[in-house]
């Protein structure tokens, strides 16, 4: 056991002695203390420890049961390979064929698919048998799958002490405001709300983990608008972890006074470039929200905007546990909890990670990113643009002005084409239009 994965039990530990009555996880409807958590992982331990294998898959929803095995997992010292719920059968199919996941526990409408897959059910095990080398580096905990910028799909293979390093530091970054109840929006899949689950059980906070059906979330971008509201009203979670539609979404509700975001000490958020705008938006309405940066190869986030040193539009500053260096092209380069190597693949081997990503730091430190050398085109007046600058600044303007569909009922088909291809929620229930001088989802409707 790697001397930060002691560290986490060991505080784990602490949290049952000290808080035994104390909500650790809160699913949809089970609420366990800190000591029953303790109890249930260690007895999970045993459990996978009796089947004798190298790595397990979950295939689960958020929610209690996900976070016990995902702990089991780690403090075993298993490899864990967490399949999103949006991600298709077929790539399903191939994580687990790549990973060579012996064990799978699965929610029950894929039972068909892992028997077509070759598993058969024991008990709460989908077992298989593989046969070939291990062709993941030794120490790997988690096994995470990204498109990265190629668009073909890769193996990322982290080590426990990476990950748990970042968890740690995730922890102390929201310190200066004590949120003592984390809700995950995100599915536990997502490595950087996995770490925020960690971080929250470092802090000894409730962990809340509804299911996505429960909080109104489906597939990859669909969003029952007031069911999230509703939950987040009713459970009032103090910390949060959102990518940047998501922020809109909360942003333009509490505007149209749908969201009181009364209870928010932290709202991190990351996964694609912030506009500097709705930052603004966010603040002025109290959602305390703060930027970060991180890749899935650097065990997610490296750098990030805290309570005491904030910049709107900047990623942060770096995390103590990562150096940062930017190249003589102005590529970020990472040091310090990179990936342990691609699955497959040679094991990585050298001190920097280049990123890909093009940044600049201001006089106190802070990161400002400038786009990814790969998209970065050139216009007819010479200047250099990247398509991210766009991204970020096009949806801005974008309110929640009516619950419910209403007179979107009655659009002609082409127009509703037209939504679906330009709003960030398409599957939404409430209409979503455009209130700023761009091209968006209104105009695209008029």
């Amino acid at each position: 056991m790697s001397p930060e994965t002691e560290r986490f039990k060991q505080t784990l530990r602490s949290h049952a002695e000290r808080k035994t009555g104390a909500i650790a996880l809160w699913g949809d409807q089970l609420k366990v203390d800190y000591a029953t958590l303790y109890a249930e992982v260690v007895y999970r331990q045993q459990r996978l420890r009796d089947e004798q294998v190298k790595v397990i898959a979950l295939a689960l929803d958020n929610g209690v049961e996900a976070m016990l095995w995902d702990l089991a997992a780690l403090f075993e010292g298993l490899t864990c390979l967490t399949l999103p719920p949006f991600f298709s059968p077929a790539q399903r199919a191939h994580c687990l064929e790549q990973s060579q996941a012996e064990r799978v526990i699965a929610e029950p409408g894929l039972d068909d698919e892992l028997e077509m897959a070759g598993y058969e059910k024991t008990g709460e095990f989908w077992r298989r048998t593989f046969s070939g080398p291990n062709r993941m580096p030794e120490g790997t905990a988690k096994l995470t799958f990204t498109s990265g910028t190629t668009g073909t799909p890769k193996g990322v293979c982290l080590s426990a002490e990476s990950l748990l390093t970042v968890a740690r530091e995730l922890d102390q970054a929201s310190k200066p405001t004590d949120p003592q109840h984390h809700l995950a929006l995100l599915p536990l899949a997502i490595l950087l709300e996995n770490l925020g689950c960690y971080a929250a059980l470092y802090a000894g906070a409730t962990l809340s983990l509804p299911s996505q059906k429960t909080l109104g979330i489906q597939g990859a971008s669909g969003v029952d608008v007031p069911r999230l509201l509703g939950c987040l009203a009713t459970r009032a979670p103090e910390s949060l972890i959102l990518v940047p539609q998501l922020l809109l979404m909360l942003v333009s509700a509490a505007e149209q006074k749908a969201f009181n975001p009364y209870s928010l000490r932290f709202a991190a958020v990351g996964g694609a470039r912030v506009s500097e705008e709705l930052l603004h938006r966010a603040q002025r309405i109290g959602i305390p929200v703060y930027e970060g940066y991180g890749l899935s190869e650097c065990g997610s986030v490296v750098c990030l905007n805290r309570p005491e040193a904030r910049r709107p539009g900047s990623v942060g500053r770096p995390l103590p546990h990562v150096e940062i260096h930017l190249a003589k092209d102005g590529e970020v380069l990472i040091k310090g909890s990179t990936l342990l190597g691609y699955l497959g693949e040679a094991p990585h081997t050298d001190e920097w990670w280049p990123t890909g990503d093009l940044g600049e730091f201001d006089p106190e430190g802070f990161l400002y990113l400038k786009g990814r050398k790969k998209h970065q085109f050139v216009t007819s007046f010479g200047r250099n643009v990247n398509p991210e600058w766009v991204e970020a600044g096009g949806g801005d303007g974008l309110r929640i002005i009516d619950v419910g569909w209403g007179d979107a009922s009655r659009w002609p088909t082409a127009r509703k084409a037209a939504y679906a291809r330009r709003c960030p929620f398409p599957t939404a229930s409430p209409a979503i239009l455009y209130n700023a001088p761009r091209v968006s989802c209104r105009r695209m409707l008029e």
